[in-house]
């Protein structure tokens, strides 16, 4: 069987009577542009020879190719999928590729994700989850973030302030203090906390909100119980409350996903929500229009913090910080009767 050759761009610049240099700028792009003489008989060359550019010479040449990364902490997560969702719609409309991977928490994986984008010269990159408390793990993230930078790839980040490049941060302390004293004013008043990891500001930062909303409401939390970041980590943290026998009328999970999972071990044992409890989250998920009774929470515009990431990274310039304020949306999961 005969298999015919790939065509190389050598081949193009003999039959078009130029260098390859010359060749490469004007099929692979450059800061120099020959004549537009020479454009033309590369580009007839290579018709004719059926030529195909390859996409890592035109990168090399144009110092970035039309790709986008998205890195996650878990795309599983309906939290981290809406906002991504922004991110995927913002590139299609602006004919760039994405690609996504999930860091599943892990800093280590979140830094060599970046570090492989910055090698392939992608235009821009979303990194999208928590910021950590870890010093350790923040000064490397933010070394990999400068090189990145440093590259000519534009970055944002989402949820994960302190770094040197652009920042959409969701309001959650002021969010989930807004929530304790609306949930104060229907009447309950003995919560339980189900925090998430305590090295995961975002989880900090709604719980020390709620908290300072119960203090305006001349309250105190009965108790705090910490799990994952997930339904599993609610339902098991819900599960050792109870357990513990606290004395509480009502739950406040720092995501829904938890609220969800909390909600399903209230089921399990036949506690009735919001009868004997009610429970409330934050994020205001998709999920949550399958959830029955509606579950109270703290509504982010999630796939706009996506899309203004997207645009921000493209945009590039001075790193800056934008702010999206959250609503409490009051559902059945916490009425009173």
């Amino acid at each position: 069987m005969n298999l015919r050759a790939p065509v190389t761009l050598l081949d193009v610049a003999q039959r078009a009577g130029v260098s390859v240099a010359t060749a490469s700028r004007v099929l692979n792009g450059g800061d120099r542009v020959p004549r537009p003489e020479l454009q033309e008989r590369v580009r007839a060359a290579a018709d004719a020879l059926g030529y195909t550019p390859n996409a890592q010479a035109q990168a090399l040449a144009k110092s970035s190719t039309n790709v986008v990364g998205i890195l996650v902490h878990d795309i599983e997560d309906p939290y981290f999928a809406a906002i991504a969702n922004g991110v995927m719609r913002a590139a299609d409309e602006r004919n760039l590729l994405v690609m996504l991977a999930s860091t599943f928490r892990d800093a280590e994986r979140e830094i060599a994700y970046l570090a492989s984008l910055r090698a392939q010269r992608a235009r821009a990159a979303v990194m999208i989850g928590s910021r950590r408390t870890d010093a350790e793990s923040l000064a490397r993230t933010a070394s990999e973030v400068g090189s990145f930078l440093n590259s000519g790839a534009g970055l944002a980040l989402v949820s994960q302030s302190g770094m040197p490049a652009h920042t959409i941060e969701p309001d959650n302390r002021a969010g989930a203090a807004e929530l304790a004293r609306s949930l104060a004013g229907l009447g309950w008043r003995k919560f339980g906390i189900l925090g998430g990891p305590e090295a995961l500001a975002t989880a900090r930062d709604r719980r020390d909100g709620f908290l300072a909303g119960l203090a305006d409401s001349g309250l105190e939390p009965v108790a705090v119980e910490y799990g994952d970041f997930t339904r599993d980590g609610g339902y098991a943290a819900a599960e050792e409350l109870l357990d513990r026998g606290a004395d509480v009328d009502c739950l406040f999970a720092v995501n829904d996903v938890m609220a969800v999972g909390a909600m399903s071990a209230l089921r399990a044992r036949g506690i009735d929500v919001p009868g004997r409890l009610g429970v409330a989250g934050f994020d205001d998920i998709a999920t949550l229009r399958d959830v029955w009774p509606g579950l109270t929470t703290v509504r982010l515009p999630l796939e706009q913090m996506g899309r203004r990431a997207l645009e921000l990274a493209i945009e590039g310039g001075e790193p800056s910080v934008e702010t999206f304020k959250a609503e409490v949306v009051l559902r059945e999961s916490t009425a009173r009767a």
